[in-house]
């Protein structure tokens, strides 16, 4: 055998080990998870059927501690969290699969910070797709991500099983990691993007693979160079990210269109899909943005960034008028 062929099979017993741990920490984890939903049944049944208080709970956790010196996860507080954990999915046995896909950490996030069952369902499955730790989970539950999507797309999220662009490019971005000086200029945001690659693709999405910044295309006897170029794997194409400090301007367009007709014609490989632009600025005037777009077959799309995090409960506010636009659109529908 040639040295590429005998790397090919060494490379196939990796993936075959890298595919057992995978499964073991899943079976451990699903262990892990099963134990404490028993657990927290049982105690959940003791205080409604025998009376159990918090008293009993900690001289639970203490008697478990006595006999098991050392164990961890059977402080008081978290047999209290198991309770809450059963209580909170007990009716909802179409979930069953996903709490144990996830680890304990990722679920606590999930149960403290979501209201609606239809938020933890999107959080539960995102986390599992992206095999997210539960820092990565807690960054995009405090940033609102869920309403951020809910108010891009004005419906449920799709995104996590969506194959084309709803909800896999958004119109609203947060980078408020990249600890922007004031005032600061177009080369200040690239190289900040630069410097936090792990956190800006934890943001736009773990199927986005960075190629290169000032990416040159030759157009004539012409250069030009694409501030940030990406390649995502879900949608296969390129993307173009052309970086702005200000406000949308309908000029922007032209300048995006060209750099994606040269990616597409000297670029692109036969197998792919078009390539697709975002047009990265400060702020997006609705109108202007629907203006811009309303006779373009272009596959750009602008989107807005923000460099503080917005309060949740304003998200969560916004979300809520927005149901109520709805909501007041079906009934003077049925009016009519």
């Amino acid at each position: 055998m040639s040295e590429i062929e005998i790397t090919g099979v060494f490379e196939d017993v990796l993936g075959m080990i890298y595919s057992a741990k995978q499964k073991a920490e899943y079976q451990v984890n699903s262990t892990i998870i099963d134990l404490y939903w028993c657990i927290g049944e049982y105690v959940s049944k003791q205080i409604d059927v025998n009376g159990w208080g918090k008293s009993t709970v900690k001289a639970l956790s203490e008697y478990i501690l006595s006999k098991e010196p050392g164990i961890r996860g059977y402080s008081s507080q978290n047999i209290w969290r198991m309770k809450q954990f059963y209580e909170t999915y007990k009716d909802k046995p179409e979930l069953s699969k996903l709490l144990r896909e996830n680890t304990w950490s990722n679920n606590l996030h999930i149960i403290s910070k979501t209201k609606s069952y239809e938020e933890k369902e999107f959080y539960l499955k995102l986390a599992s797709k992206e095999k997210y730790k539960a820092k990565e989970l807690a960054r995009q539950i405090d940033s609102g991500y869920y309403e951020r999507l809910l108010l891009s797309n004005g419906k449920a999220p799709s995104a996590i099983e969506s194959k084309d662009m709803t909800g896999v490019l958004r119109d609203m971005y947060m980078l408020e990691f990249l600890d922007l000086p004031e005032p600061y200029k177009e080369y200040d945001l690239k190289k900040a993007i630069l410097k936090n690659m792990k956190k800006f693709l934890l943001e736009f999405g773990r199927d986005f693979i960075f190629i290169d910044e000032e990416y040159h295309v030759q157009v004539g006897n012409n250069d030009y160079y694409v501030d940030l170029l990406f390649y995502h794997r879900e949608l296969q194409c390129l993307v173009a990210i052309d970086l702005k400090i200000d406000d949308f301007k309908p000029e922007y367009m032209g300048k995006m269109d060209f750099y994606l007709e040269a990616l597409d014609r000297d670029i692109k490989k036969p197998h792919e899909n078009p390539s697709v632009g975002m047009i990265l600025c400060k702020n997006a005037d609705t109108d202007v943005v629907e203006y811009s777009l309303s006779r373009s077959l272009s596959q750009t799309m602008i989107a807005e960034y923000k460099t503080k995090l917005i309060d949740k409960s304003i998200l969560q506010r916004k979300l809520a008028e927005l149901y109520d636009i709805a909501e007041e659109e079906v009934k003077n529908s049925q009016q009519d």
